[in-house]
C-alpha cells in the first residue's frame, strides 16, 4: 500500500475517534444550563445535546469548541478525495447507484429505526410520563423527524449527486479545479490562503444571518445554514485534490506540507483564538460588527489550517500500518452510523452515578467505541451489512 493511502487510512481512523470523543463530552460541558429544556418545545436544544449531566468540566468546552470549528469540514474534505477517480472508474450511473446504496439506505434505516431508540433517554429525562406510548406520542407530534449526526449522510449524498452532474455536463470545471489544486503540493501556503479566502467569502454572509448553533430541518433532512456553503467548499476542495492526484501531490511524505506541520498547527490555534475570543465577547450581547467579522475570519482560517494540519501530521508521522488501526479505519463508517445510540444511552445511565465529569466522559467514550466497533464488525460479516457499511466490497 502506498504511503499516501496508509496516511489516509490512519487519518480516517483518527477522525472517527474524534467524532466519538466529541459526542462523548457534550453532556458534561460547563456552559450548559442547569436543567434540560422541554422535549416538545422550540428550539429543541436536545437535538444537539440530548443529555445534560450535573457533573461539568470547562476543559470539555474548549475541546468541543475547537473540534466543532473544523471537524465536519475535515470530514467533507476527506469524503471528496476519491469522488473523481471513482466517477472515472465506474461511470455516472454505477457511481450514483453505489452512493445511494452506501449513503441513502443507511441514512433512511438509521433515521427511521435507530434514532427513535437512540433519543428515548432524551425524552425520559424531561418527561412526566416516561412510558414508551407517551414517548411515541410526543415523538410523532414533533414538527420534524430527528436525524442526529446522520444528517451528514444525506448532505454528502447531495454533494455526490452534484459532482455526478458536473461529471456528466461540465467535466472541464472539475478538471480545471484539479489543475489548480495540483499546485497545492508545491505551494501549500497559497492553497491555504485560497481556501481561507473562499471559506470566508461564503461563511461571512451566512454567519450574519444565522448563529453557529442554528439548524434548519425539513422532515428528516437537517443542516446548519451557517456552515452549509463551507461544507460545499471543503467537499469540492477535497475533490480537486483527488482529481490532481494524491501521490505525488499534497500527500507526499517529504513535501512542503508535511515538513511544515508545526506551522499549520500554529495557524490552527491562532485561527481558533481569533474566532473564540470575539465570539465569547459578543455571545448573548448586542452585536458588534467588527468583532463578528474578526471571528468569522478566524473561523475560516482555523478550518483551513486544521484540515492541512491533520493531513500534514499523518503524512509525516502516520504512515505505519497496524492491523488494529486498519480495522478501525475500515469500520469507521459503521461506527459513525450507530455510535450515537450508545453515546446517549451511556450518558443517560451514568446520570445518577457520582463520578467526575472526566471519568464519566471516559467511560462513555470507551464503551461507545467498543460497542459500536464490535457491532460494525458483526454487521459486516453479513453480506448485505458489508455492502452497506464495509470498507471493502
Amino acid at each position: 500500500m502506498r504511503q499516501s493511502n496508509v496516511a489516509l487510512s490512519n487519518l480516517r481512523a483518527f477522525v472517527i475517534l474524534l467524532v466519538v470523543a466529541f459526542h462523548s463530552v457534550l453532556a458534561y460541558l460547563g456552559s450548559q444550563p442547569a436543567s434540560p429544556s422541554p422535549f416538545n418545545s422550540a428550539p429543541y436544544w436536545w437535538r444537539a445535546i440530548p443529555i445534560i449531566d450535573r457533573e461539568r468540566w470547562f476543559g470539555f468546552d474548549l475541546f468541543s469548541a475547537l473540534t466543532y470549528v473544523y471537524m465536519m469540514q475535515l470530514m467533507f474534505f476527506l469524503s471528496g478525495l476519491f469522488v473523481w477517480p471513482s466517477l472515472l472508474r465506474k461511470g455516472a450511473k454505477m457511481f450514483l447507484g453505489d452512493r445511494f446504496v452506501r449513503l441513502g439506505a443507511p441514512f433512511l434505516l438509521g433515521v427511521f429505526l435507530l434514532m427513535p431508540v437512540a433519543l428515548y433517554p432524551a425524552y425520559r429525562v424531561r418527561a412526566v410520563d416516561p412510558s414508551l406510548s407517551s414517548y411515541w406520542a410526543h415523538w410523532s407530534a414533533l414538527p420534524f423527524w430527528p436525524s442526529g449526526p446522520l444528517w451528514f449522510l444525506w448532505f454528502l449524498l447531495a454533494l455526490n449527486c452534484a459532482a455526478t452532474l458536473l461529471y456528466c455536463f461540465a467535466p472541464h470545471w472539475i478538471e480545471l479545479l484539479g489543475r489548480m489544486s495540483g499546485k497545492a503540493s508545491a505551494y501549500p501556503g497559497r492553497y491555504f490562503g485560497a481556501l481561507t479566502v473562499i471559506s470566508a467569502l461564503v461563511y461571512i454572509p451566512s454567519a450574519a444571518a444565522f448563529k453557529p448553533w442554528d439548524w434548519i430541518q425539513f422532515g428528516p433532512f437537517a443542516f446548519q445554514p451557517s456552515f452549509a456553503l463551507v461544507y460545499v467548499v471543503y467537499f469540492f476542495a477535497g475533490m480537486g485534490i483527488g482529481t490532481s492526484g494524491l501521490d505525488p501531490g499534497l500527500f507526499e511524505s517529504d513535501g512542503m506540507l508535511a515538513r511544515k506541520w508545526a506551522i499549520w498547527l500554529a495557524g490552527t490555534l491562532a485561527g481558533f483564538l481569533a474566532w473564540i475570543v470575539p465570539t465569547a465577547l459578543t455571545m448573548n450581547k448586542q452585536r458588534i460588527p467588527v468583532l463578528e467579522i474578526i471571528a468569522d475570519l478566524g473561523f475560516a482560517m482555523c478550518c483551513a489550517a486544521a484540515c492541512l494540519t491533520w493531513v500534514a501530521v499523518f503524512v509525516q508521522f502516520g504512515v505505519t500500518r497496524r492491523p488494529l488501526i486498519d480495522n478501525l479505519s475500515e469500520s469507521s463508517y459503521g461506527i459513525y452510523l450507530i455510535h450515537y445510540l450508545f453515546i446517549v444511552w451511556m450518558q443517560y445511565l451514568l446520570l445518577g452515578i457520582s463520578l467526575f465529569a472526566a471519568a464519566k466522559a471516559t467511560i462513555v467514550f470507551m464503551a461507545t467505541l467498543t460497542l459500536s466497533w464490535s457491532c460494525t464488525v458483526a454487521i459486516c460479516r453479513v453480506p448485505i451489512g458489508n455492502r452497506l457499511l464495509g470498507a471493502k466490497h
